[in-house]
C-alpha cells in the first residue's frame, strides 16, 4: 500500500452527503494509468533483456517503485475526491514523474539512475503535498518515502554497480515496511471497497494487456506470417485469456467482499491489495516475457531460464490466490494451490519440448483449473460471487 493519510485538517475522505453510495472511478485516474502501461512494458522490456536471477532482482528493485507511486495516488484518489481539480493536477504532477521513470527504465542501472530516483522522489513529493498540505508530514508511508526511501534511491542513483542495487534494495524494502510500520494511524481511515477492488483490477488488467502486446509484437514485425507463429500467438492468447478468468471469475469477488466484509480493511488494503497485487503483477510480467520469446520462436526449445519465467511465473501467479484467500477469509485455496504446484512440477516436461508444446502444455494447465472451479460452482449451485467468498 502506498499512502494512505489523513489529511491537514484530519479529513479522511469519507462520502459527502448526496454523492453516490459506491465511488466510481474518475475519468483521470484512468488517464493516469496510461503512464503506468508504458512502465510497466519498460519493465517488462528490462527482464527481456536479462533472464538471470540477478536480472530478475534487479527488475523487482525498479518495478517496485513504480508500483508504489501508483498506489500511493490510487489509495488517495480512494479517500479523496478525485474529480477536484486540486486532486487532479496533483494526479498528473505524479503521472509526469512516473513517465520520467519509465524513460529511464532502460538504462537505470547506468546513466538514467538519476532521473528514475528524482523521479521517484518527486512523485512522492507531489503525493505528499496533496495529503500534507504544506509538507507538515505525519507518521505515514508517504512521509516515510519522502524522508527515508526516496532520498535513499537519489543516493543510490550517483553510486555503481552492487552499491546501487543494494541501497535500491534497501529502498524498496522500506517502502514496502512503510504500510505495517505506520499501521496504527492507517486503520481509521475509511475506504471505499468498490473502488479500491477495482483499480486494482484495472492494474491487473494492464499487466495482462502487456502481455497481448508481449505476444503480438514479435509476430507483426516479421514481414511474412507462417503457421507456426500464429499457431504459437493463438496458444499464447489462450493463456492469457485463462490468468484473466483466474482473476476475474472469482477473485475479484472475493477481494471486493473480503474488503466489505473486514473488521480492519486497512489491514486487508495492505496484505490483499498491495503486497498480494505486487506478486500478482509481478507474476503476469513474467509470464509475459516468456510467451513473447515463445511466440518469437516457437519450433525451437526454449532456455531453461525463460522456461522458469514462463511457468514459475505462472506458478507464483497461481499460488499468490492461496496467499490473498487466506487473509481475506482464512481459508486455503486448495485447486490454485494444487495447480501452482502441478505447474512447477511440469517445468521439466516443458524444457524438454518445442517452444510451443511449452506454450500449450501451461494453457491446458490453467484451463484445467478454470473448469475444474467452473465445475465445481455449478454443482453447487452457487452463483461465482458467492462461490469467491
Amino acid at each position: 500500500m502506498g499512502a494512505v493519510e489523513m489529511n491537514a485538517d484530519g479529513a479522511t475522505g469519507a462520502v459527502a452527503e448526496g454523492e453516490p453510495a459506491e465511488k466510481k472511478v474518475s475519468w483521470s485516474e484512468l488517464f493516469f494509468d496510461l503512464v503506468l502501461v508504458f512502465a510497466v512494458t519498460q519493465v517488462s522490456a528490462l527482464l527481456h533483456h536479462d533472464h538471470t536471477w540477478g536480472g530478475v532482482g534487479r527488475a523487482l528493485i525498479v518495478f517496485v517503485p513504480v508500483y508504489w507511486v501508483w498506489v500511493g495516488a490510487t489509495v488517495h484518489a480512494n479517500t479523496h475526491d478525485a474529480d477536484r481539480a486540486r486532486t487532479r493536477l496533483g494526479l498528473f504532477a505524479i503521472g509526469l514523474c512516473g513517465l520520467m521513470m519509465a524513460l529511464a527504465v532502460p538504462g537505470v542501472f547506468g546513466e538514467r539512475g538519476p532521473l528514475f530516483a528524482c523521479g521517484y522522489l518527486g512523485a512522492r513529493l507531489a503525493l505528499a503535498l496533496l495529503v500534507h498540505p504544506g509538507l507538515r508530514l505525519r507518521p505515514s508511508p508517504v512521509a516515510l518515502s519522502v524522508v527515508f526511501s526516496g532520498p535513499l534511491l537519489v543516493t543510490g542513483a550517483f553510486l555503481d554497480g552492487w552499491a546501487r542495487t543494494g541501497l535500491w534494495a534497501l529502498a524498496a524494502a522500506a517502502d514496502l515496511a512503510s504500510p505495517r510500520l505506520t499501521r496504527r494511524h492507517m486503520i481509521r481511515i475509511p475506504f471505499d471497497s468498490g473502488h479500491l477492488a477495482e483499480r486494482f483490477g484495472l492494474f491487473v488488467m494492464i499487466a495482462l494487456g502487456e502481455s497481448i502486446v508481449a505476444i503480438g509484437a514479435p509476430v507483426a514485425a516479421r514481414e511474412h506470417l507462417a503457421a507456426g507463429p500464429l499457431l504459437a500467438v493463438a496458444t499464447a492468447f489462450t493463456l492469457a485469456c485463462g490468468l484473466w478468468w483466474v482473476y476475474f471469475h472469482l477473485a475479484a469477488d472475493a477481494i471486493r467482499h473480503g474488503l466489505q466484509a473486514a473488521a480492519v480493511p486497512a489491514d486487508v488494503v495492505r496484505q490483499v491489495l498491495s503486497y498480494g497485487h505486487l506478486s500478482l503483477i509481478a507474476s503476469v510480467i513474467a509470464v509475459a516475457v516468456g510467451m513473447a520469446e515463445a511466440v518469437a520462436r516457437p519450433g525451437g526449445r526454449l532456455p531453461l531460464a525463460v522456461t522458469a519465467l514462463l511457468y514459475g511465473g505462472c506458478a507464483l501467479y497461481l499460488a499468490t490466490y492461496g496467499y490473498t484467500r487466506w487473509h481475506l477469509f482464512h481459508k486455503w485455496s486448495l485447486t490454485r494451490l494444487t495447480a501452482a504446484a502441478a505447474v512447477l512440477a511440469l517445468l521439466p516436461v516443458a524444457a524438454a519440448l518445442p517452444a510451443l508444446g511449452a506454450l500449450a502444455l501451461l494453457a491446458g494447465a490453467v484451463a484445467a483449473l478454470n473448469l475444474t472451479e467452473l465445475g465445481f460452482v455449478r454443482r453447487r449451485g452457487e452463483l461465482p460471487s458467492r462461490a469467491a467468498a
